[in-house]
Order: C-alpha cells, then structure tokens, then sequence
C-alpha cells in the first residue's frame, strides 16, 4: 500500500458518513448528513462538555484535530499539557455518535498502513529481520536501561 492507497482509503472512509456512489445512496447519505448537521448545530447551543483526549503518537493527535476542526471544533490545548493531549469542547452525543466513531476508523487505516511502511523500510535500510524481541526467562532490572 502507498500514500495514494492510502489517500484513496481514508476518502472511501469519509464517503460512509457523507457521500455516496448511487442516487438512492446519495439521497440517503445527504438526508443523514443533514439529521447530523441539524444535530450538531443543536447541540452546539447547548452547553458543551470538555473532552481531554491523551494520543499514543502524533499521527493520532494530527488525525483527531483534523476530523474535529473538520466538523467545526476548535482544539487546543492547556499551558504545560503534553503535545499528545487534545482538549475539545463537544456534545457527548456528537462525541460518541460521531466524533469518536469516524476517528477510530481512521485511525486504525493510518495505523496498519505506517506500520506496514516502517516494515518495509527497516526491512530495506537496516536488517530484514524487524520482529519483536525474543523473550527469554532472567532477572528483571539485571541489565543497563537506557
């Protein structure tokens, strides 16, 4: 899979929550995308909820930004939190309904295909053989950390 893969991917992807190749399809998706919207700019009036959001890597922090700035959000972040946080002011609704749900998807796809790269890329530049470690029985703490 290359980044054009990829590309095509995360469309096909977003397509599932707003677009559609048929007329029926179209008609359902744009109704649907406007009950979302609708529901958005109603809870939007409502008083929303602070999310804190802790990433395991960058690329999920880029991701959940994008998808929530996307759909009108502001993210940010406070004075002396980690660059992995992401706070966001949202509906629980939107959050669980939406949100959450379109971002897992994403993720998972930008996931399998980075790994997939980092494979390829140790496997050509550094050694072919990028398993994991081998676990062997010892002591605990007996070695050098670094």
């Amino acid at each position: 899979m290359n980044e054009q893969d990829l590309v095509e991917k995360l469309r096909r992807i977003h397509a599932l929550y707003v677009g559609a190749t048929t007329e029926g399809e179209r008609i359902a998706a744009q109704s649907a995308y406007a009950r979302v919207g609708s529901r958005l700019e109603k809870e939007r009036r409502r008083t929303p909820t602070e999310y804190r959001f802790t990433m395991t890597n960058h690329f999920q922090r880029r991701l959940l930004t994008a998808l929530a700035r996307r759909h009108g959000l502001r993210p940010y972040r406070y004075h002396r939190q980690r660059h992995t946080t992401v706070m966001l002011q949202a509906s629980p609704d939107f959050v669980d309904e939406v949100l959450w749900p379109e971002f897992e998807q994403l993720s998972s796809t930008l996931t399998a295909f980075l790994d997939e790269v980092t494979d390829r890329v140790i496997a050509a530049a550094v050694h072919e053989d990028a398993s994991d470690a081998s676990v062997t029985a010892g002591v605990i703490g007996a070695g050098r950390s670094m």
